[in-house]
């Protein structure tokens, strides 16, 4: 056989096997689409996934149903996902806990290869408050208060677990801190504690502190994310604010159950971007405190993929396990 019969003959043999896949991402979708969100109804993510929805299904020509599977911090959501059959009808909206569980759960409902990155869509920073009449001003002057004073200062947080728990618990490490964690069952039970003098500091999500920090309740100190806010503008970054490195904050996209069909995800690939450059959807992100960030599945991928790295060192260093 002649080298150029070969070459022929296995161009023709690759087209063979493409053309299935060619012509599952026509014919795709023939029927509405589940989007799992491992959160209650309301709240800012869930908030994100209605915001979404409507406009995939524009894009894609077939319903998009948000489905709500709260419960064990967003895993019972992501197992689902990860359980259901990777055909493309069912996505699930990805976020922090997909890459915060598997460094904390000795248990996880599903292992995190089970599930697979299409798109990443924004960020929510998370901001570092301390009461408005607290004598601290600054990230620097926190830290050396909680290094001249070792245990004597508290934060509290939404929960064990939660991005706004570690976020203090990645402050301390990179600051070389010690300051005493306590719980609270959600955001506005700390923000009450913080509001009442019961503990020092706390951080929180953007969008929700914005009504406080308006008010002049509490003062906001910095930014979690590697730039500022647009919804806090004049307020620093921590890295600005003397701790370097730190990245943190409440990301969104979306993600399928793996082995899912290559020329299924790059569709919805697509089509996720496409709904990132629609005015309307950029507004409503940045309404709500989130910051437009469009990233492919690569890119998510790698991203996901060094914040799980990251929350394995914290988990490690804060020795943070959960059931």
């Amino acid at each position: 056989m002649t080298l150029q019969r070969r070459r022929i003959l296995q161009s023709t043999a690759a087209a063979l096997l493409a053309a299935p896949a060619l012509l599952l991402a026509q014919s795709w979708p023939t029927k509405p689409i589940r989007l799992v969100v491992p959160f209650p109804p309301g709240g800012l993510l869930d908030n994100m996934a209605r915001l979404i929805a409507p406009r995939l299904t524009q894009t894609l020509g077939q319903t998009v149903v948000v489905d709500n599977k709260a419960g064990s911090g967003g895993n019972v959501g992501a197992a689902e996902a990860a359980r259901a059959q990777p055909d493309g009808y069912t996505l699930l909206l990805a976020s922090p806990p997909l890459t915060i569980s598997p460094a904390l759960y000795k248990n996880l409902p599903y292992k995190p290869e089970q599930i697979s990155p299409v798109a990443l869509m924004g960020r929510v920073p998370n901001v570092l408050l301390v009461k408005s009449s607290s004598k601290i001003t600054s990230v620097k002057e926190l830290t050396d208060l909680a290094k001249a004073q070792p245990g004597r200062l508290n934060y509290g947080s939404n929960g064990n677990g939660t991005s706004l728990h570690l976020s203090a618990e990645l402050y301390k490490s990179s600051s070389g801190t010690f300051i005493t964690h306590i719980p609270y069952r959600g955001s506005a039970a700390s923000m009450n504690a913080l509001l009442a003098g019961e503990i020092d500091m706390m951080f929180d999500n953007v969008p929700p502190a914005m009504g406080q920090i308006q008010a002049g309740t509490v003062r906001a100190l910095a930014v979690t994310s590697t730039q500022r806010s647009k919804a806090l503008p004049n307020v620093p970054t921590m890295a600005e604010a003397g701790i370097p490195g730190f990245d943190v904050s409440a990301w969104f996209g979306l993600a399928v159950p793996a082995g899912t069909p290559a020329a299924v995800v790059s569709r919805l690939e697509q089509a996720l971007e496409a709904v990132s450059k629609i005015p309307e959807v950029t507004e409503a992100m940045l309404r709500q405190g989130a910051d437009p960030a469009y990233q492919d599945s690569r890119a998510m991928a790698a991203f996901m993929a060094s914040d799980a790295a990251k929350w394995k060192r914290v988990a490690a260093y804060a020795n943070i396990t959960l059931d």
